[in-house]
């Protein structure tokens, strides 16, 4: 997923997201042994983080500076946040999505984040501000990030949890009859597991963007603008093989649309309704082309299952 995660999405912000706390005065979170919150210290606002005093702890740290009520994240769900990040040392931010009109989404547990966030946020309350105070074991470790995380750097983050989606383990939408044999077949099993990808032995494959419904959902349409929480099975057309899967790592990955860089994928996803299983057969000038990446080869067909679990 990670792998296939970068080649099919720009990038947009520099890491995942990390729980922070925030304090209602400096001694209190000198005594929690976090560093205080100096500005905006209510969630929604933009807050500021003083420089962290004495040696940071070396376990992760999190404080909730103030509870919601709303329920509590688990392995699986997409969390919307908004967040701030400072290292324990520093005096500005090297990242932060407040103000920038759109939450960071994160799916819990999943391994897409630092380790200190998907331990941080799990358990707490949709509408909580939390504090996280991140060793380096658990952020960047001794590689570090960019110029603004140097190596074994501990972080510190105020996050705000703004909303929390369930996301089903599979597509269970009404089957829809696979009959053209010139293309692959898609298997139905609703279990989450591994779903069978099996592409015609003869035959040349189509010239033209396939997407079509295998199980038929009947949740919201995929606009452009929106982001996608999928699981996919993908294949390259010509050899038959696999090159990634997250249903068998029981994973998701959380693809905004507007930052998906193959054409086919976002073509291919916009109007299918949330809930669905579809088949995507990309031709080659709508996937990479000429480039190989990975172990995709150049020139390639790819082929893909795809449940679309949540629509955001």
């Amino acid at each position: 997923m990670r792998r296939l995660a970068g080649l099919l999405v720009v990038p947009a912000l520099l890491l995942s997201t990390a729980a922070c706390g925030d304090s209602g005065s400096d001694s209190a979170d000198k005594k929690n042994g976090v560093p205080a919150i100096t500005e905006g210290a209510k969630f929604g606002e933009t807050p500021k983080l003083s420089k962290g005093e004495g040696d940071p702890p070396k376990e992760l740290k999190v404080e909730t500076i103030s509870e919601g009520t709303g329920p509590a994240l688990k392995k699986g769900d997409v969390a919307q946040v908004n967040y701030y990040g400072q290292v324990w040392d520093g005096k500005e931010p090297f990242d932060q999505s407040f103000g920038k009109g759109k939450p960071f989404e994160v799916t819990i547990g999943a391994g897409m984040v630092i380790k200190g966030w998907d331990q941080g946020l799990e358990g707490k309350k949709v509408g909580s501000r939390l504090e996280l105070v991140i060793p380096p074991d658990l952020g960047y470790g001794a590689k570090g990030s960019g110029d603004k995380i140097k190596p074994n750097a501990t972080l510190v983050f105020v996050v705000d949890i703004v909303k929390g989606t369930s996301v089903p383990v599979s597509a269970t939408g009404k089957e829809v009859p696979q009959e053209d044999k010139a293309l692959p077949k898609i298997g139905t099993n609703t279990d989450g597991k591994e779903v069978a990808v099996t592409v015609p032995k003869e035959g040349e494959p189509p010239a033209k963007l396939v997407s079509n419904y295998v199980l038929e959902g009947d949740g919201p349409v995929v606009k452009d603008t929106d982001s996608v929480v999928v699981k996919f099975h993908g294949k390259t057309w010509k050899d038959d093989k696999t090159f990634e899967s997250t249903y068998a790592l029981d994973q998701t990955v959380t693809w905004p649309m507007d930052q998906i860089s193959v054409k086919g994928l976002k073509e291919g996803l916009v109007g299918k309704k949330a809930g669905s299983r579809i088949l995507l057969v990309i031709p080659p000038d709508q996937g990479f082309g000429a480039e190989a990446k990975g172990s995709i080869p150049a020139n390639s067909t790819l082929v893909f299952s795809l449940d679309i679990l949540a629509v955001m």
